[in-house]
């Protein structure tokens, strides 16, 4: 089965010698590790795998190798999350009911029609297909299903409330969180990567040593200045549809934090309007305009949108489109006034590269990053560096 193993190995594009054979074998017979398979996976994929970008590929040949061996030995049995169990309780439409349900029209006459709907509004409803309610197919109110409603209150259920009429509490990313996905571990490599810029205008004594005693006379080498001159400005997306990619987000907040040293951060949720903020719980009271972001900071920078591009069209396309405020300017606006004045500006995206033809923001801001945009996965964040680094002031 051993032997088996090494030809899999071999077979997935992974460098595997006898010699880490042997390694492997001399460590089961010494006892290095407890009798357990989840023990000798970890054993195994560390004498075998040297590369990182490797992991994913060894996974699927030990699963399949050691198929039926490996079981949830010491695993907790698993319980149907809480909230599947609350979904079935909830209404669904019919495809029939959906079909009937039609747009009422443009921005401005969808919202001509709220106005009066709150001026003839007497009493709460439920269920029905007119006034502002809960369950119904209103385009005005919450829990219900319309295809361009407007959501007051409650909660999302089909995702495609076109503006929000609620107060949200979001709250801070850490960037002391402790990295743990495999891909912003290798970001971080990237990172570093990307950071390390500078002339060669340091002394390599270590080269200069070595060049000198092989050459026989004075051989000077110099190397970058190990510093890192990369000056960058971090706008982060929180809230709403992005709480689902919190865990993925923090863990690559937290890798810039500590490897770049002139970064700016800064919040904003779903489109970059004409204010951002630092501190989510003081997001209404201390915002900082978007013009003295473009002012004060130079051309020299490096800008990094990380959001999923999901919402309303309109609240890229249209003054008044945000979900939390009216905006005199349309989010397409700002997208454009940044990326003229940061020629070197991508936007991360933690939604699969896949899922982007389906929405039509998402269609929009990539339009609008004049096609920047990049998954945040291994190669999409490989994609992005390399983009800045290309991109010159």
């Amino acid at each position: 089965m051993f032997f088996n193993f090494l030809d899999e190995l071999r077979a997935a594009g992974i460098p595997a010698s006898i010699k880490e054979h042997l390694v492997l074998l001399e460590a089961l017979d010494r006892d290095v590790i407890e009798a357990t398979p989840e023990a000798f996976y970890y054993l195994s994929r560390a004498i075998f795998v040297k590369d990182e970008a490797l992991l994913d590929r060894f996974d699927q040949v030990f699963a399949h190798v050691f198929k039926g061996i490996i079981t949830d030995y010491g695993q907790a049995p698993v319980e149907i999350p809480e909230d599947w169990l609350k979904a079935i309780a909830e209404r669904y439409f019919s495809e029939e009911e959906m079909e009937k349900i039609k747009a009422l029209g443009s921005w401005d006459e969808i919202m001509e029609t709220l106005k009066k709907r709150l001026e003839e509004q007497e009493k709460r409803h439920n269920g029905g297909n007119k006034w502002i309610g809960a369950n119904g197919t209103s385009p005005f109110g919450n829990s219900g299903y319309n295809p361009e409603g407007i959501r007051i209150g409650g909660k999302s259920t089909h995702g495609r409330a076109i503006k929000v009429w609620e107060k949200r509490e979001f709250a801070n990313l850490d960037n002391q969180v402790e990295l743990g996905t495999r891909n912003i571990k290798l970001a971080l490599r990237r990172l570093r990567r990307f950071a390390r810029e500078g002339a060669a205008e340091e002394l390599d004594l270590d080269a200069t040593i070595h060049g000198t005693a092989r050459q026989g006379w004075l051989d000077i080498h110099m190397r970058p200045l190990r510093h890192n001159a990369v000056k960058v400005l971090l706008f982060l997306d929180v809230g709403g549809s992005m709480d689902p990619h919190v865990r993925l987000v923090e863990e690559l907040f937290s890798a810039a934090t500590a490897e770049f040293k002139n970064l700016e951060f800064f919040y904003f949720h779903n489109c970059l309007y004409e204010g951002v903020w630092k501190d989510n719980r003081r997001r209404f009271a201390e915002r900082t305009p978007t013009w003295d972001i473009l002012h004060k900071y130079g051309h020299d920078y490096k800008v990094v949108f990380v959001g999923d591009a999901a919402m309303s069209p309109y609240e890229v396309s249209h003054p008044g489109g945000s979900v939390e405020h009216f905006n005199e300017e349309a989010g397409a606006v700002w997208l454009h006034r940044v990326t003229s004045t940061y020629p070197a500006t991508v936007w991360l995206n933690p939604v699969a590269e896949r899922q982007w033809q389906y929405s039509a923001s998402t269609k929009l801001i990539h339009e609008a990053m004049a096609g920047a945009m990049y998954p945040l996965t291994l190669s999409g964040l490989d994609g992005a560096m390399r983009e800045l680094t290309r991109k010159k002031h």
